[in-house]
């Protein structure tokens, strides 16, 4: 990967965490009366938790083009504002059942189905206001826009669930897997970094864009391929969330499909993957060092977690 201060990045990892916590709080503020427990749900869903990658990679592309700092909040709450509505519902009893997520009870069974349902639902065009609130030029706002809905619908996340659910129990050769993932967790990854790169300068978004792409579908597969293997591996303390449930589930894994050791070279292979896009971009000269450092942390915190 391009080499890195892991010390310099966990400074700066810990910085945006932090900046994203107070924004995202401030944006979703505590309601009184009959929208009370609706709040509260959807502040559950989203604050005091999570590695905050979808953000992370935001900040850390748009930086690469020299985006408003401002703008990058908004686009780092419009992703996680909507990841997290994607957790709500996935955990749900009709969808995976899950009762742990992020070390705690899953909104469900905190608030209620019903409740849960709605919370999800409400953070879906809470996340599109934050994009309207940026302040980039109305036709970038129309492509953001767009960028989010393709990631997250039926062409993206939705879809990606879908075929999941219609897949349990059934046998996928590789292709065929990667297809699925590639929409079910890597369309919002690439999207997270796109928001970030479009929201800067266009002139060098041109530049990066080929690369920011290679970099964030290597990064978007391994985050789900490494999902596969500590699902095997990891504890349910260690993960806060449970484990085993893919293969009690029989649902299709690239550990299920290859094996564990396989699937490990693969997760290596995609890691190379992005850091051959991270050298691309950094022998053009045109970007900041600092930048794709912050790049560079972000591969690692999702390539890393299984080493």
């Amino acid at each position: 990967m391009q080499k890195f201060d892991k010390a310099g990045f966990d400074r700066w990892a810990a910085d945006k965490r932090s900046h994203f916590e107070a924004a995202a709080d401030a944006a979703l503020d505590a309601r009184t009366g009959s929208l009370a427990v609706l709040t509260e749900a959807m502040r559950y869903a989203v604050l005091g938790g999570g590695k905050r990658m979808r953000a992370l990679f935001v900040y850390a592309a748009g930086e690469l083009t020299r985006a408003r700092a401002g703008d990058l909040d908004e686009l780092a709450m419009a992703v996680e504002f909507v990841h997290g509505y994607s957790l709500v519902h996935d955990d749900m009893p009709a969808m995976d059942n899950d009762v742990l997520r992020r070390g705690k009870p899953t909104a469900h069974v905190k608030f209620g189905e019903a409740v849960a349902m709605l919370a999800g639902d409400a953070l879906q065009p809470e996340a599109i206001l934050r994009i309207a609130r940026t302040q980039v030029p109305a036709d970038v706002k129309v492509r953001l826009m767009t960028e989010l809905a393709l990631a997250s619908g039926r062409d993206g996340m939705c879809g990606g669930q879908a075929v999941d659910l219609l897949n349990v129990g059934k046998h996928l050769d590789e292709a065929a897997l990667r297809r699925m993932h590639s929409l079910k967790t890597g369309a919002l990854i690439s999207a997270s970094v796109r928001l970030g790169a479009l929201a800067g300068a266009p002139a060098l978004f041109e530049a990066a864009h080929g690369e920011l792409e290679r970099y964030s579908a290597a990064l978007g597969l391994a985050f789900q391929v490494i999902d596969d293997i500590l699902d095997v591996t990891a504890d349910t303390a260690t993960l806060g969330k449970t484990t085993g449930k893919d293969d009690a589930s029989d649902k299709p894994t690239f550990v299920s499909l290859m094996g564990l050791e396989a699937a490990r070279s693969l997760a290596g292979s995609l890691r190379e993957e992005a850091q051959a896009a991270l050298d691309a971009l950094s022998a053009k000269g045109l970007f900041d060092r600092e930048a794709l450092e912050c790049l560079a942390g972000a591969a690692a915190l999702v390539t890393e977690r299984s080493y």
